[in-house]
């Protein structure tokens, strides 16, 4: 770590910056859990190191069920909730009752636009983004009333009117356009078998001129590196088949380099660590290391998975949920990607989907084992594949 040297004519003394004094107050916290790790028998540190599963498949169904009134704050991020919560669900390998299913999919479609999309609520404007989290949340409720209320030709003509100039796409009418609203729309439509040359026309070049200098991808041209926006771009770059316009050994370095000493990444350069980032760089580094492996290179990790698990773990798992980290409340957000990053840092060299990895991939009790995803949608594969074969048939019917 560097401080600004006085110059030699100053007494003044050395003062740390705010960001560093963060930085070591969250390394002193983390430490601190990791030393009590270390001293306490083996036993002990399996049972810190298993998963809770039971006790967040218990906070996330009640969480479905009913919110507190804090929650109104996200009455525009409804369709989110519903995905953070199924999402997880999926993934420590379980599956909502009949009602709860059924009530979902009614409230999905009641937020679907009569034009085409989801808005963030019943009667709400459609936008990209709740669009992905509806398609998705339906996805991995899977069967065929979930999937068939999904209006795919509706949802195309959405996505033709949010094609921008640009070659990316505006959040909603009159929106934002950035990488965000790029990957959300390529999902989309690759998930629901709709993606054609006018959806991919100019994407590649808008994703290209948001590659910093840095390596990483920003949200818009001209604005800094961020995780999330590094994961939508290059997915999204995969998704239509130009990811190797993208300056993938810059990307590689910039992305090697945010996973901390924490043993989690960050989102930025000089951040602090937060577990989300566990899927969206986590995620990313996955995406790049099985292309690597397609092209017939060489198997290498590029980033350090137990201390990823690690971190998720014992610094991020509460009894109940996940945080973003140690002196944070838990939430659902953080408990969707904390899993997702879990189960890629799992599932990092898969021979094919239907593969468990060897013990020794999976920190902890083998049982901590979470349901594979297909990283480039994060949704669990045998929901994927389902709604893909559900969406081919519709297709050829």
């Amino acid at each position: 770590m560097t401080c600004m040297e006085p110059s030699s004519s100053s007494s003044a003394e050395w003062k740390a910056t705010a960001s560093q004094e963060e930085q070591w107050a969250l390394e002193h916290h983390v430490f601190r859990i990791y030393q009590l790790f270390c001293k306490i028998p083996p036993k002990s540190q399996a049972v810190m190191l298993e998963l809770q599963r039971d006790n967040h498949i218990d906070y996330l169904m009640k969480g479905l069920r009913q919110l507190g009134p804090s929650f109104s704050v996200l009455d525009a991020n409804r369709p989110w909730i519903c995905y953070w919560i199924l999402h997880s669900i999926a993934l420590l390998g379980d599956c909502v009752d009949e009602d709860l299913e059924s009530n979902a999919i009614d409230f999905l479609s009641r937020c679907q636009d009569q034009h085409g999309g989801y808005g963030g609520g019943p009667g709400q404007m459609p936008h990209l983004a709740t669009t992905y989290a509806a398609v998705n949340s339906l996805i991995t409720l899977g069967g065929h009333k979930a999937l068939s209320s999904i209006n795919r030709g509706k949802i195309y003509s959405f996505l033709r009117r949010m094609k921008h100039t640009s070659g990316g796409f505006s959040m909603h009418d009159g929106g934002e356009v950035d990488v965000r609203a790029c990957y959300t729309a390529i999902s989309v439509a690759s998930a629901l078998s709709i993606l054609d040359r006018e959806l991919i026309q100019g994407v590649g070049d808008y994703i290209l001129s948001c590659q910093t200098y840095e390596g990483g991808i920003a949200g818009e041209p001209g604005s800094e590196a961020h995780g999330g926006y590094t994961f939508c771009g290059l997915a999204t770059m995969i998704l239509i088949n130009e990811v190797n316009r993208l300056d993938l050994p810059s990307l590689t370095d910039w992305l090697v380099f945010r996973q901390g000493v924490e043993g989690g990444f960050q989102g930025r350069t000089n951040k602090l660590v937060d577990g989300c980032y566990s899927f969206w760089q986590g995620g990313a580094a996955v995406l790049i290391q099985r292309l690597h492996a397609a092209s017939g290179g060489e198997a290498e990790d590029l980033f350090q998975s137990h201390a990823l698990q690690q971190y998720i773990l014992l610094c991020s798992q509460v009894e109940g949920g996940f945080r973003d980290k140690p002196g944070k409340s838990r939430d659902h957000y953080h408990t969707c990607y904390c899993l997702s990053g879990l189960s890629a840092a799992q599932f990092r060299w898969p021979k094919d989907a239907d593969s468990e990895p060897l013990p020794g991939f999976v920190l902890g009790p083998y049982s901590n084992l979470l349901e594979p995803i297909n990283p480039l949608y994060n949704i669990v594969f045998d929901r994927y594949d389902e709604a893909r074969e559900f969406f081919t048939e519709s297709d050829d019917a």
